[in-house]
């Protein structure tokens, strides 16, 4: 199998909890917290592993916090390695209202990097990833870091053979649009799409059309747009495909992106065509939407929805 490398600079410790309601002005008496090592390079790692695959999750950690996060990818058994950081680790809050089902996300900001924080871990990367590696970049950067991050970690791999596949958004996913050192693979959802194409995608075809542009453009050679419960869009040059999402009670959408990005770099891995790892990308995120709070795929959903989740042209 190709060596997979994942890359988490601004992971978290996530902590998810229920109470009754959630309403101002009042103590909320909260059920007792699940804790996981969070960031989108992380959950991919774990994801992989939970199908039966193997990667080398690279983490930046600091502080006290950071301590914690190392303790529970242990506790995962996640192999990794340890990047420096400046600060301290940031946490996230996920607090699901019995009362409505409504879950409430609170996202912190990481601590400000210098630019030569950056460069020291950009140089730990590229000395960390084998030849011919596949290395997943997903989740935030942390503040302070320069949008066209993911195009520098891309130039310095290209000697080792290795391809970049990247999640990102913001600014990050603008600079890669036009990037003189462009993703493997870009992969987006259809809000962030929309925001980049300037204008909307209603249709699966509009939302092919615009891969298809961004493959003009250079921006990777393959191109991945998540169309939320409709399923997802990839364009190569000359080929598009859909897959429909699998339909499942929804309990959480978190980790979807990520849970669909660690099967399509697995499949990728085992050498799978397009067709083959947008199908098993899919069935995976369908399987992640029906855990709850933080919780990603499970391995027996995501092949039981294999089925229901078949690959088309357009």
């Amino acid at each position: 199998m190709t060596p997979i490398v994942t890359v988490t600079l601004n992971p978290a410790l996530d902590v998810s909890t229920a109470t009754e309601t959630v309403a101002p002005g009042r103590k909320l008496r909260c059920e007792a917290p699940r804790i996981d090592p969070g960031g989108g390079g992380i959950n991919v790692s774990r994801v992989i592993r939970r199908l039966g695959g193997h990667s080398l999750a690279l983490v930046a950690l600091a502080g006290a916090t950071g301590e914690r996060l190392k303790q529970a990818l242990e506790a995962d058994g996640i192999a990794a390695r340890y990047l420096r950081a400046p600060g301290e680790t940031r946490e996230s809050l996920s607090v699901i209202d019995r009362t409505t089902g409504e879950q409430y996300r609170f996202v912190l900001p990481g601590t400000q990097w210098g630019v030569d924080d950056g460069e020291a871990a950009l140089d730990a990367v590229a000395v960390a990833t084998p030849p011919g590696a596949l290395v997943v970049m997903s989740g935030s950067q942390p503040p302070g870091l320069a949008p066209d991050l993911p195009a520098e970690l891309a130039r310095r791999l290209a000697p080792k053979g290795a391809h970049l596949i990247l999640d990102t958004s913001g600014a990050a996913l603008a600079a890669a649009r036009h990037s003189p050192h462009p993703a493997h693979v870009l992969r987006m959802d259809e809000v962030e799409a929309e925001a980049l194409a300037g204008r909307p995608l209603p249709e699966r075809t509009h939302t092919a059309d615009f891969a298809e542009e961004l493959i003009r453009d250079g921006a990777a050679q393959i191109v991945i747009i998540a169309r939320g419960a409709d399923g997802s869009v990839l364009a190569t040059q000359g080929a598009r495909h859909f897959c429909r999402a699998a339909q499942v009670p929804v309990n959480s959408k978190t980790g979807a992106g990520d849970s669909f990005l660690a099967a399509f770099t697995l499949a990728l891995a085992q050498e799978a065509d397009h067709p083959t790892a947008l199908t098993a990308a899919v069935a995976a995120a369908s399987a992640a939407v029906m855990t709850e709070a933080t919780e990603l795929c499970r391995a027996e959903d995501a092949l039981r929805l294999i089925a229901d989740c078949p690959s088309t042209q357009l």
